[in-house]
């Protein structure tokens, strides 16, 4: 059966992510270093794990699995829940997947090494937009949908 896991710190579509998850009966985890209100939803669990680097991302690896769907801005997890079989999607809706992770990564070590490199070029984005919340609800319910189209695992 199909889990959703949320890397829950700054994200920004938690609640949306719980209706969907109620909507189906999926189970949901919030994974953060705390800071957030236990849901009463019984399809949602709060998990807060340590303090410490990418230990919320660590938890979210290594549980997902073929079929789940995770919801994180971070490259590096998406990168290694995809390659455990998980379905990954971002705040914004977009997908990540094995044939557009390598850019993504590529990227975000470029980004990196031009933030480090000059501290003054911080960047920001733009700002999370109505259009994002939409495009991440429309996508997830298609992940959920390809996610139960899935062959039972043997």
């Amino acid at each position: 059966m199909t889990v959703i896991y949320v890397d829950a710190d700054a994200c920004p579509v938690k609640s949306e992510a719980e209706k969907v998850a109620t909507r189906h009966k999926l189970q949901m985890f919030l994974v953060c270093n705390g800071g957030l209100r236990p849901s009463a939803n019984p399809f949602v669990e709060l998990i807060i794990v340590s303090e410490g680097p990418d230990v919320a991302d660590m938890w979210i690896a290594d549980r997902a699995t073929r079929g789940d769907i995770v919801i994180t801005g971070d490259i590096p997890l998406a990168d290694a829940c995809i390659k455990g079989g998980a379905r990954v999607l971002r705040h914004n809706g977009d997908p990540l997947n094995e044939s557009n992770i390598g850019p993504q990564l590529a990227t975000r070590d470029l980004m990196q090494d031009l933030r480090a490199a000059d501290p003054f070029r911080q960047g920001g984005g733009r700002a999370f937009s109505k259009a994002d919340r939409s495009n991440f609800l429309n996508a997830l319910e298609r992940e959920i949908q390809a996610s139960k189209r899935l062959p039972p695992i043997k």
